[in-house]
């Protein structure tokens, strides 16, 4: 579920690093907002598995066609290849088990401050719109 979220907000991090300013000015105050929401979302599905996920880099050597570099009599260049050993980072999502009692006292937390943001991240929306409006033919 958290890599699904992470693939939903994708484009809205893409629209925050270059949108226009009133989505700038959107996305700069309702990042706590946003952050909670994403939190809740995780920790309501690792209520519904059972279990939560968490990723480890590993890191494994396996072997690589390397170039380098040999200049002829000429004085040419030529790139030329040979086999080598290189290392190659892996990230692995694995399977952690959860205390139901206290992911489900998380959840009624971040339940509770979701609600109390909501309030003034939709004012904050509000404020940048009247700020920064746009042209109704843009979007």
């Amino acid at each position: 579920m958290p890599r699904n979220i992470l693939i939903g907000l994708l484009p809205v991090l893409i629209v925050a690093a270059c949108g226009t300013p009133q989505e700038r000015c959107i996305s700069r105050n309702t990042s706590e907002y946003r952050t909670v929401a994403r939190l809740l979302a995780e920790v309501e599905g690792n209520l519904a598995r059972g279990y939560a996920w968490e990723e480890r880099q590993i890191t494994r050597t396996e072997w690589d066609d390397c170039p380098y570099v040999v200049r002829g009599k000429d004085g040419e260049r030529r790139v030329l290849y040979r086999s080598c050993l290189r290392d190659v980072v892996d990230t692995e999502r694995y399977r952690v088990p959860i205390d139901p009692a206290a992911e489900t006292r998380k959840r009624d937390n971040l339940e509770a401050r979701k609600t109390a943001l909501s309030r003034p991240a939709a004012r904050a929306v509000d404020a940048c719109k009247a700020a920064y409006p746009e042209d109704a033919a843009q979007g």
